[in-house]
């Protein structure tokens, strides 16, 4: 009975030592099994940190735009500058609650009473055709809702179309104090859109005010504008070849609107990020180090017995 055991014993030892002598590279396959585990640990790791620092990198091409509101009760009363061409203004007034009172002798000078500067300069695309400009202080008071209603009469024209171009600025104040009033409406000219208004027309204008911020901190306005058009009926007895222009000033909301980009990628979060990224990292690399080792040891310590037993049996 000994002996048989024994035999069997030998069998299976000879066996395993002849799949040794048989697959020298037995070892080396298993260290590379053990490589290959820590690949799977540590690819999904490099892959997380190649997708942060791609989306930190889009975050920074692509900011979010940031709007807010801000109320007001009294307006930095704007400026509008009126360029008249050969038309007159006739009239000039400033009222309050969208109520305009009737017209009294349309067509014939009334009552000025707006603030008004007029001023001549070269146009700022051509440098030498010479402008002149009306300059209007615009309404203040939105809580009050406060308007400018102002009349330009133009006698007889040889064009198939009249309309009076004006542009919008932020101060009025600004222009007044500013030492360089020609450089600052060629600025202006440059810098903000103009509109028209047409003749035979009342053209009601509502402003809203809108900043947009810079990345260098910068501030730069703009007027939005919504305008609404209604027929002026001419009354006056006797057939008439001029043109009558009506157009009303009047601030939309008390909202001044500001815009500004903001990148939502915060530096700090994904520095944070990366470092448990990397700790994590370190932390695979070195369980499969240590999983090498344990591997190897295990292995030789088999291949050891295996022949002392070998040895013992012989």
């Amino acid at each position: 009975m000994l002996k048989t055991e024994v035999s069997a014993s030998y069998q299976e030892l000879s066996e395993d030592v002849e799949r040794v002598s048989e697959n020298p590279t037995d070892e080396r396959e298993g260290e590379m099994e053990v490589h290959e585990d820590a690949s799977s640990v540590i690819l999904p790791a490099v892959f997380l940190v190649y997708q942060t620092i791609s989306d930190f990198r889009e975050k920074l091409k692509h900011p979010v735009m940031s709007v807010t509101y801000k109320e007001v009760s009294l307006y930095d009363a704007p400026g509008i500058a009126f360029y008249p061409g050969k038309a007159r203004l006739l009239s000039c007034k400033h009222h309050y609650y969208d109520h305009i009172p009737p017209l009294i002798n349309p067509g014939q000078p009334g009552h000025i009473e707006c603030t008004t500067q007029r001023i001549n300069y070269t146009d700022p695309f051509t440098n030498q055709t010479m402008k002149y400009a009306l300059v209007v202080q615009g309404p203040r008071d939105v809580k009050k809702k406060e308007l400018v209603f102002l009349q330009f009469h133009l006698n007889e024209t040889d064009q198939d179309f009249s309309a009076i171009d004006y542009l919008l600025f932020s101060s009025f104040q600004e222009f007044v104090n500013s030492p360089e009033k020609e450089k600052f409406m060629k600025d202006c000219e440059s810098s903000y859109s103009s509109w028209k208004f047409s003749g035979g027309f009342r053209t009601w204008v509502k402003m809203s005010l809108v900043k947009t911020k810079e990345e260098d901190g910068s501030e730069t306005v703009e007027f939005k504008q919504e305008t609404s058009v209604v027929n002026y009926i001419d009354q006056r007895t006797k057939p008439r070849s001029d043109q009558l222009f009506f157009v009303v000033f009047e601030w939309k909301d008390p909202f001044i609107q500001t815009v500004q980009d903001i990148i939502t990628a915060n530096p700090w979060n994904m520095i944070a990020l990366l470092c448990g990224i990397f700790l994590a990292l370190f932390k695979a690399a070195d369980f499969a180090k240590l999983s090498v080792k344990w591997m190897i040891k295990i292995r030789k310590r088999h291949l050891k017995r295996s022949r002392q037993v070998m040895n013992h049996i012989s």
